[in-house]
Protein backbone atom coordinates (compact mmCIF):
# COMPACT_ATOMS: atom_id res chain seq x y z
CA UNK A 1 0.00 0.00 0.00
CA UNK A 2 1.27 3.38 -0.87
CA UNK A 3 1.42 6.62 1.32
CA UNK A 4 -1.34 7.84 -0.89
CA UNK A 5 -3.64 4.80 -0.29
CA UNK A 6 -2.93 5.27 2.99
CA UNK A 7 -4.08 8.67 2.95
CA UNK A 8 -7.32 7.91 1.01
CA UNK A 9 -8.46 5.61 3.24
CA UNK A 10 -7.81 7.90 6.34
CA UNK A 11 -9.43 10.65 4.94
CA UNK A 12 -12.39 8.07 4.38
CA UNK A 13 -11.99 7.48 8.00
CA UNK A 14 -12.19 10.49 8.93
CA UNK A 15 -14.85 11.56 6.74
CA UNK A 16 -17.25 9.33 8.70
CA UNK A 17 -16.15 10.26 12.26
CA UNK A 18 -16.07 14.26 10.80
CA UNK A 19 -18.81 14.78 9.32
CA UNK A 20 -21.40 12.10 10.24
CA UNK A 21 -22.32 13.07 13.91
CA UNK A 22 -22.07 16.37 12.44
CA UNK A 23 -25.60 15.61 10.48
CA UNK A 24 -27.45 14.89 13.56
CA UNK A 25 -26.02 17.64 15.62
CA UNK A 26 -29.57 19.56 15.16
CA UNK A 27 -31.75 16.70 15.11
CA UNK A 28 -30.39 15.65 18.73
CA UNK A 29 -31.42 19.05 20.12
CA UNK A 30 -34.78 19.69 18.01
CA UNK A 31 -36.54 17.09 19.95
CA UNK A 32 -36.11 18.65 23.51
CA UNK A 33 -39.22 19.21 24.99
CA UNK A 34 -38.43 21.01 28.28
CA UNK A 35 -35.09 23.26 29.66
CA UNK A 36 -33.64 19.90 31.47
CA UNK A 37 -34.26 17.96 27.77
CA UNK A 38 -32.96 21.17 26.30
CA UNK A 39 -29.73 21.18 28.31
CA UNK A 40 -28.96 17.67 28.01
CA UNK A 41 -29.21 17.86 24.35
CA UNK A 42 -26.75 20.81 24.08
CA UNK A 43 -24.61 18.75 26.38
CA UNK A 44 -24.52 15.79 23.67
CA UNK A 45 -24.18 18.02 20.90
CA UNK A 46 -21.13 19.26 22.90
CA UNK A 47 -19.45 16.04 23.49
CA UNK A 48 -20.53 15.06 19.68
CA UNK A 49 -18.90 18.32 18.74
CA UNK A 50 -15.15 16.62 19.40
CA UNK A 51 -15.58 14.32 16.66
CA UNK A 52 -16.76 16.76 14.07
CA UNK A 53 -13.45 18.66 15.11
CA UNK A 54 -11.04 15.86 15.15
CA UNK A 55 -12.93 14.36 11.57
CA UNK A 56 -12.64 17.73 10.10
CA UNK A 57 -9.70 18.43 10.99
CA UNK A 58 -7.82 15.47 10.08
CA UNK A 59 -9.77 15.31 6.96
CA UNK A 60 -8.33 18.98 5.92
CA UNK A 61 -4.43 17.67 6.56
CA UNK A 62 -5.15 14.61 4.75
CA UNK A 63 -6.71 16.06 2.03
CA UNK A 64 -3.78 18.71 1.48
CA UNK A 65 -1.21 15.74 1.92
CA UNK A 66 -2.81 13.96 -0.54
CA UNK A 67 -2.75 17.36 -3.45
CA UNK A 68 0.89 17.67 -1.94
CA UNK A 69 1.72 14.51 -3.38
CA UNK A 70 -0.27 14.56 -6.41
CA UNK A 71 0.15 18.21 -7.05
CA UNK A 72 -2.49 17.43 -10.56
CA UNK A 73 -4.53 17.77 -7.80
CA UNK A 74 -4.79 20.97 -7.94
CA UNK A 75 -5.72 21.88 -11.47
CA UNK A 76 -8.99 19.50 -11.17
CA UNK A 77 -11.90 21.40 -10.65
CA UNK A 78 -13.50 18.88 -8.28
CA UNK A 79 -10.63 19.60 -5.91
CA UNK A 80 -10.21 23.25 -6.04
CA UNK A 81 -14.03 23.30 -5.62
CA UNK A 82 -14.07 21.44 -2.93
CA UNK A 83 -11.28 22.53 -0.79
CA UNK A 84 -12.61 26.30 -1.39
CA UNK A 85 -16.58 24.60 -0.21
CA UNK A 86 -14.48 23.21 2.77
CA UNK A 87 -13.11 26.10 3.99
CA UNK A 88 -15.93 27.82 3.84
CA UNK A 89 -17.73 25.70 6.01
CA UNK A 90 -14.45 25.41 8.07
CA UNK A 91 -14.48 29.13 8.66
CA UNK A 92 -17.90 29.37 9.45
CA UNK A 93 -17.77 27.25 11.95
CA UNK A 94 -16.08 29.60 14.30
CA UNK A 95 -17.72 32.62 13.39
CA UNK A 96 -21.08 32.58 11.83
CA UNK A 97 -22.33 29.76 13.77
CA UNK A 98 -20.17 30.37 16.95
CA UNK A 99 -21.73 34.01 17.23
CA UNK A 100 -25.50 32.05 16.37
CA UNK A 101 -24.94 29.88 19.31
CA UNK A 102 -23.55 32.54 21.97
CA UNK A 103 -26.74 33.90 22.93
CA UNK A 104 -28.88 30.23 22.95
CA UNK A 105 -25.38 29.61 25.69
CA UNK A 106 -26.98 32.50 27.52
CA UNK A 107 -30.06 31.15 27.99
CA UNK A 108 -29.31 27.18 28.41
CA UNK A 109 -26.95 28.70 31.51
CA UNK A 110 -29.75 31.22 33.13
CA UNK A 111 -33.09 30.34 32.24
CA UNK A 112 -34.55 29.13 35.46
CA UNK A 113 -37.89 28.00 33.88
CA UNK A 114 -38.39 24.28 32.57
CA UNK A 115 -40.55 25.87 29.64
CA UNK A 116 -38.12 26.96 26.53
CA UNK A 117 -38.53 29.99 25.78
CA UNK A 118 -40.07 31.65 22.73
CA UNK A 119 -36.90 33.58 22.09
CA UNK A 120 -34.96 30.23 21.75
CA UNK A 121 -37.13 29.37 19.42
CA UNK A 122 -36.50 32.11 17.00
CA UNK A 123 -32.66 32.42 18.03
CA UNK A 124 -32.60 28.22 17.49
CA UNK A 125 -34.47 28.62 13.98
CA UNK A 126 -31.79 30.88 12.44
CA UNK A 127 -28.65 28.15 14.21
CA UNK A 128 -30.45 25.61 12.54
CA UNK A 129 -30.79 27.03 9.19
CA UNK A 130 -26.94 28.40 8.69
CA UNK A 131 -26.21 24.71 10.37
CA UNK A 132 -28.20 23.21 7.36
CA UNK A 133 -26.72 24.93 4.92
CA UNK A 134 -23.14 24.47 6.11
CA UNK A 135 -24.57 20.33 6.05
CA UNK A 136 -25.91 20.85 2.05
CA UNK A 137 -22.60 21.94 1.34
CA UNK A 138 -20.99 18.87 2.99
CA UNK A 139 -23.20 16.95 0.96
CA UNK A 140 -22.09 18.31 -2.05
CA UNK A 141 -18.34 18.06 -1.73
CA UNK A 142 -19.05 14.69 -0.87
CA UNK A 143 -20.89 14.16 -4.20
CA UNK A 144 -17.81 16.30 -5.99
CA UNK A 145 -15.21 13.83 -4.04
CA UNK A 146 -17.42 10.71 -4.93
CA UNK A 147 -17.77 12.04 -9.23
CA UNK A 148 -15.07 13.97 -9.71
CA UNK A 149 -17.25 15.49 -12.59
CA UNK A 150 -14.97 18.37 -13.76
Amino acid sequence: MSLYQFLVIIHIISAIIGLGPGFIMTYIVTKAANMTELRHAYWLRKRIHIFVMIGGTTLMITGLWMGMINPYLFQQGWYVVSLILYLTVLGAGPTLLASKLKPIKEILANHKHEEIPAVYKQLAKELFFYERITNSILVVIIVLMVLKPF
